[in-house]
């Protein structure tokens, strides 16, 4: 080494940089950071991991096609930042098929469902500002507004969704009032379970009583596989300008698409585009106008069709192998569709802590996510999500399988 590069590296080897304060709020995903990690592995390992469809859920031959037929020089420019306006308007289309009816003057596509919660909470969340979240929730949606200066609530979940009935008192002892609500009403990631009609109106009163937005983050809605549909915040109170609603391609048609959109009061139409223009500049150009021709063709609805049976057999079968493999060791959520299950060790297990298995279990050659990364207090050190989406059957079995001899490994 010259005497110029020992001088360069002694004045630059432990730079204090400039980082604003919300730098420390940047906590990451474990879930995210679960695709790198497994990527690494060089043994086999089944995935109940990531919350992902299963490859044979995506219809990539149809894409493919797609690509090779519509693609020209006007799908590799600058796009609208609100979205290409054939996609906006078949999306129309299709909304009015399902409960969740809206107008053009209410949508603005997204880069997936996460850049949805982040002008959410761009647009209404000031550093201190209160924000109530399910526990468990979805961590990467409560990272979100914890990056913009939130001071968050966790509200126990039930089988019937959040426990709203325990809301107005936790609020209480916060003395503060919530600027916003993030809910997952249906199939919620990561328990599964459906917030009730009879909570979700409580959710409402509460919501206009404080003056809190509702940010409805539902990706799951159209994968009901079992039961009846329950209506949503938009049914409840159509055109509420307290109900901002997220929803995203990425679990219906394929993550990698990343392309979703936001229903919001049209007020804040413009503010949407002004937030998202600072980021972006405008969604995928080329992926949105195969995502618009695949639902001009008019093959969503078949699709969606086929992906719920899928699912629903991969649920029975996990259940099925957690009864085998498990039995009355565990507790879990029986969800009516969606894609996962949350399990709570219990009996010999109750005090094993699933961080601590996750590297047993990884090694054994299963991964799933922690119970604790899905809270932001860290909460559910004996519990974890498993995703039955994305495996076989016969793959779900081993799996299960497999984290019961990790789990039998770790009590001795």
């Amino acid at each position: 080494m010259t005497t110029t590069e020992t001088a360069y590296q002694t004045r630059h080897s432990a730079p204090t940089l400039p980082l604003a304060g919300r730098a420390k709020d940047l906590v990451g995903s474990m879930i995210d950071s679960s695709t790198s990690l497994l990527a690494a592995q060089s043994h086999d390992i089944v995935r109940f991991a990531m919350g992902s469809p299963a490859d044979e859920a995506v219809p990539a031959d149809e894409f493919r096609q797609i690509a090779g037929e519509i693609l020209d020089n006007t799908s590799f420019t600058y796009g609208a930042t609100e979205g290409e306006p054939r996609l906006l308007q078949l999306l129309v289309d299709y909304l009015a098929t399902t409960p969740d009816l809206s107008s053009l003057d209410r949508l603005v596509i997204t880069t997936g469902g996460m850049q949805g919660l982040d002008l959410a909470c761009k647009l209404f969340v000031d550093p201190g500002d209160l924000v109530v979240v399910e526990s468990p929730t979805y961590t990467n949606g409560s990272a979100t507004a914890l990056s913009y200066g939130a001071q968050l609530l966790e509200v126990p979940v039930d089988d019937d969704g959040m426990q709203v009935d325990q809301l107005a008192t936790l609020v209480a002892r916060t003395r503060q009032t919530p600027k916003a609500i993030y809910t997952i009403p249906t199939f919620q990631n990561p328990s599964g379970v459906t917030m009730s009609e009879e909570r979700r109106r409580e959710l409402l009163r509460l919501a206009h009583t404080w003056g809190s937005v509702i940010i409805d983050d539902d990706p799951y809605g159209l994968l009901r596989f079992a039961g009846t549909d329950i209506p949503t915040f938009q049914t409840l109170s159509p055109g509420d300008p307290l109900i901002f609603s997220v929803r995203t391609f990425s679990k219906i048609l394929a993550p990698g698409w990343r392309v979703g959109w936001v229903d919001a009061d049209p007020s804040l139409r413009q503010l949407l585009i002004n937030g998202k223009q600072a980021m972006d500049t405008c969604t995928n150009v080329p992926n949105q106008h195969i995502v618009a021709e695949y639902i001009a063709r008019g093959g969503l609805e078949d699709h969606l069709a086929g992906i719920r049976l899928l699912y629903r057999e991969r649920k029975n079968a996990m259940l099925d192998a957690i009864g085998r493999h498990l039995g009355d060791r565990v507790v879990t959520t029986n969800p009516a569709g969606g894609f996962f299950l949350w399990v709570t060790l219990r009996e010999e297990f109750a005090e094993i802590d699933t961080r601590e298995l996750f590297e047993v279990a990884l090694a054994d050659g299963v991964a799933f996510i922690p119970g604790p990364a899905l809270s932001p207090g860290g909460r559910f050190r004996n519990s974890m999500r498993l995703c039955f989406a994305s495996s076989t059957p016969e793959r779900i079995d081993e799996g299960v399988r497999r984290l019961t001899a990790s789990l039998e490994k770790m009590v001795g």
